[in-house]
């Protein structure tokens, strides 16, 4: 560590915020001292008996409040070497008053993007995709799966379902789903989605290339043709650490105030 950080670890008094269980304590001091910048990306922590004698906490307490911070992105931990902050993620605003594909968004910002494909083919639908898609008896489902990345960075596992009749080779839909969809007039126009937080599992975990348990976003679109038909059912997961979805609210109309 520098000089600078071996300062803030030997600080004559370190106090913690109050509130909840001491590893959740010294998770919030961490952190606060990341935000802060009093400890920068890249720069180590002290040692597991180091830091608890620092604070006057268990090693089992040092150990937990770290094992959070690294599920969470905050810290990283390198066999042999330590643990350290992090470096920090550029992230990525996504508008959610607009329908757009994440190849015209992120070619919005300049980004370039590229996707790994995980799935393209016909399979026999579940009972949500046949509910949802509003599919006949006998009828096929077309499936989509990528995983999409900036430069050598994952951002996001997309999986979209679409009935085969819509969607009958799902082979030769290149960057684009949705000007894939242009082409044959059945680009959406409209979409509800809805977003929760999760952590994710270890399959996830692995593509986007974060700790397991880490924190995601789960967005599940579901979106319409002009005549309201039910196009497409996708549901994505995001890293917690790269994206931010931003919506603008208006004020209604003050009458019914």
């Amino acid at each position: 560590m520098t000089s600078n950080n071996n300062a803030l670890f030997t600080a004559e008094a370190v106090i913690l915020p109050q509130g909840g269980p001491l590893y959740l304590q010294l998770k919030r001091w961490i952190e606060e001292a990341v935000a802060r910048g009093a400890i920068r990306p890249g720069d180590a922590l002290p040692s597991e008996r180091d830091l608890a004698a620092r604070v006057e906490v268990s090693r089992v307490t040092v150990r937990k409040a770290v094992q959070h911070l690294v599920r969470d992105g905050v810290l990283i931990q390198r066999h042999g070497s330590g643990t350290f902050v992090a470096p920090q993620q550029n992230r990525v605003e996504q508008s959610l008053s607009q329908l757009t594909s994440f190849t015209e968004d992120m070619a919005r910002r300049g980004m370039a993007v590229h996707a790994i494909w995980l799935d393209r083919g016909l399979y026999d639908p579940s009972p949500e995709e046949t509910v949802t898609l509003g599919l006949s008896p006998g009828e096929r489902v077309a499936r989509v799966a990528r995983l999409r990345l900036s430069g050598d960075m994952p951002l996001a596992i997309e999986r979209a379902s679409l009935s085969a009749a819509t969607l009958p080779d799902p082979g030769a839909v290149g960057a684009s789903l949705y000007a894939h969809l242009e082409k044959s007039g059945n680009r959406p126009v409209r979409a509800i989605q809805r977003i929760r937080a999760a952590n994710l599992d270890e399959d996830d975990a692995r593509l986007l290339e974060i700790p397991q348990g880490a924190a995601a976003l789960h967005i599940e679109r579901v979106a319409y043709l002009p005549s309201g038909k039910v196009v497409e059912l996708t549901r994505s997961v995001y890293r917690g650490d790269t994206y931010d979805f931003v919506a603008e609210l208006r004020v209604g109309d003050a009458s019914h105030k």
